[in-house]
């Protein structure tokens, strides 16, 4: 979803490893979760288990699976953590998990869990856009309340969106689309959609900052990410399209190459713990995992209390099936 980058959490981390080196615990895990939550999250889990480090690489979510696959030989990486489950399901991954079900795990949803333990959600993410109300104001837009707004010659060159071939948020826009509309209308759809865009990019989270700082008046993004920017103070608007939001949930595995499984598991078992879940109700849209809520900040954002009354029904199953198909069609139409 962002730009390909690594990102080695040494802050917090290394500083509070305090036992004998030969005491501590390393894993090293790959992940798609935003920087600032990871951030968050990691300097969380260090209290809980001081004698556990973590190293981190954190890429997009499209190149983080390509990253797996060219490494699938000789994996480089302990766990998978936080990833769109739409990719996760693919066959070559799967194969190269282990089953785990941590503490807790009974209690996370089935729809949120694999059967076999191979992984387990901890959050999701929805759909949203983010609108600017001064940029909106300033070049006299109206406020879009749903995707067909987003038609109006008005908005011409004024919004921006992730790449779905690259970005799961994106691929989630595209995927919620063609499901909720079919195939040929939701492809007419995007063609129409595509004459007012000024731009695609591969990060799901910055059309919501280009928006944010007034260089577009639409971000089509996530709706955390514009709750987050409405705290930070932004003039954004968080809008959930009228036909529903289409969303993904973000989900965690154990390699099966991994030499620091005993590390790993205890790292799993602290994402399910109800100290992890309070930190996703401040963070997160969604959360698998019982406790987490929604902050009263939060809620004033615009996020609803009860997502689930916002949600598209989306088959994750035709997702899963599609997604090779779906973005090549959408790189053939639409990639500049």
């Amino acid at each position: 979803m962002r730009h390909l980058r690594k990102v080695l959490v040494a802050t917090a981390l290394a500083a509070a490893v305090a036992v004998p080196s030969a005491q501590a615990g390393e894993i090293t895990a790959y992940t798609s979760l935003e920087e600032d939550d990871v951030r968050v999250y990691l300097e969380a889990f260090n209290k809980a288990e001081p004698n556990i480090k973590v190293n981190l690489l954190r890429l997009s979510t499209g190149d983080l699976g390509a990253r797996i696959l060219a490494e699938s030989a000789n994996p480089q990486h302990d766990v998978i953590w936080g990833w769109a489950v739409t990719n996760m399901v693919d066959p070559r991954i799967m194969a190269l998990l282990e089953p785990y079900a941590p503490k807790g795990f009974d209690k996370v949803n089935a729809k949120f869990k694999d059967p076999e333990k191979r992984w387990f959600a901890t959050t999701g993410y929805i759909g949203a856009f983010c609108v600017n109300t001064e940029t909106a104001k300033k070049k006299n837009l109206p406020i879009p309340s749903s995707w067909e707004d987003l038609k109006n010659p008005v908005y011409k060159g004024q919004i921006v969106m992730p790449n779905p071939a690259s970005s799961g948020t994106g691929y989630l826009h595209v995927a919620a689309l063609l499901q909720a509309k079919g195939e040929e209308q939701g492809w007419k759809f995007l063609e129409e959609l595509d004459k007012n865009m000024g731009q695609y990019i591969k990060s799901g989270s910055r059309p919501c900052a280009m928006a944010s700082s007034g260089e577009y008046a639409v971000g089509i993004s996530f709706a955390f990410k514009a709750v987050k920017d409405i705290m930070a103070g932004y003039p954004i608007k968080l809008v959930v399209p009228r036909e529903g939001a289409g969303y993904e949930i973000e989900v965690s595995g154990l390699m099966k190459a991994s030499k620091n499984k005993d590390d790993a598991r205890r790292f799993f078992d602290w994402l399910l713990t109800l100290q992890a879940a309070e930190l996703y109700g401040k963070r997160a849209e969604m959360s698998a995992v019982p406790g987490a809520k929604p902050t009263a900040e939060v809620l004033k954002a615009g996020l609803p209390e009860d997502v689930s009354t916002i949600l598209y029904p989306m088959d994750f199953g035709w997702s899963v099936k599609n997604k090779t198909r779906v973005t090549e069609e959408w790189r053939k139409r639409f990639e500049r």
